[in-house]
C-alpha cells in the first residue's frame, strides 16, 4: 500500500510538473504535438497533418467566427465562462440533460494536457488549468493555440491543414463562409466536411455568420 501511494505521489508530481512546465513552455513555443493528435495518428495508422501558424496568418474571419461559435464571451471571462456554466445547470435542471459549458480556454487545456473524452475527474482537472491559462497567457496566444490544434477534419488540426485540405487555400485567404464553415463542423469534425457541407452545416454555418454580426466591440477587443 505504501508503494502505490509513493507511486500515485510520483505520478501526480509529474503531471504538475508537467503542466507548469507547459504552460511556461508553450506561451513562447508551439507545441508538437496533443494527445489526440497521437491517438488519431494511431487509429490512421499515419500522422495527421499539423503545422501551426501565428494568428496574424489566419484569417481574422475565423477566430471571429470560432469565438461566435464557441464562447461568445472569450474576451470577457477568466477562463471559465461563469454565466454559460449557470445556464447549462438550469437546462439541466428542466430538461435533465446535462450540455457542455466548455470555453474556448478550457478546450485549450483539455487539447494541450489532459485526454479526450467526457468524465467528472477530467472535468474538474480542467477548469483550474484553464484558469492558470487565461492568467499566463495573453487571449490572442490562447486563440491562436486553440486554431493551430484544433480537430477540423479526419486527421486535420488547426486552420492550415484544414484551410489546404478543405478549399485549397492558406489560411490567411479563407472567406468569411468558409471561416464560419470551419466553425460548424468543430462540435464533430469527423462526421461533418466542410468541403462538403449538409444541409445542416449549411444552416448551421448561416447562424454562426448571424452571431459573427451580432458580436460587440467589447467581445472581439482581445484579438484585434
Amino acid at each position: 500500500m505504501k508503494l502505490l501511494f509513493r507511486l500515485l505521489k510520483i505520478l501526480l508530481v509529474g503531471l504538475a510538473l508537467f503542466w507548469c512546465g507547459g504552460l511556461l513552455v508553450f506561451r513562447f513555443l508551439d507545441p508538437p504535438a496533443t494527445p489526440l493528435m497521437l491517438i488519431r495518428s494511431l487509429e490512421r495508422g499515419a500522422l495527421v497533418r499539423y503545422r501551426p501558424v501565428r494568428l496574424a496568418d489566419i484569417a481574422p474571419a475565423l477566430p471571429r467566427a470560432v469565438i461566435a461559435s464557441e464562447d461568445g464571451r472569450f474576451c470577457l471571462h477568466r477562463g471559465i465562462d461563469l454565466g454559460a456554466v449557470q445556464e447549462a445547470l438550469d437546462d439541466y435542471e428542466e430538461t435533465g440533460r446535462l450540455r457542455g459549458a466548455s470555453t474556448i480556454t478550457m478546450q485549450v487545456a483539455r487539447n494541450l494536457f489532459l485526454w479526450p473524452g467526457g468524465g467528472f475527474v477530467r472535468k474538474g482537472l480542467e477548469a483550474p488549468l484553464a484558469l492558470a491559462l487565461d492568467a499566463a497567457w495573453p487571449k490572442r496566444r490562447i486563440i491562436e493555440v486553440y486554431l493551430n490544434i484544433a480537430e477540423m477534419g479526419p486527421g486535420l488540426f488547426g486552420a492550415a491543414a484544414a484551410a489546404e485540405s478543405h478549399f485549397g487555400l492558406a489560411a490567411s485567404r479563407l472567406s468569411e463562409a468558409q471561416a464560419a464553415r470551419l466553425a460548424a463542423i468543430l462540435p464533430s469534425p469527423n462526421r461533418w466536411n466542410a468541403a462538403r457541407p449538409t444541409a445542416y452545416i449549411e444552416r448551421r454555418t448561416g447562424v454562426i455568420r448571424g452571431r459573427i454580426g451580432q458580436l460587440g466591440p467589447a467581445q472581439l477587443a482581445c484579438i484585434d
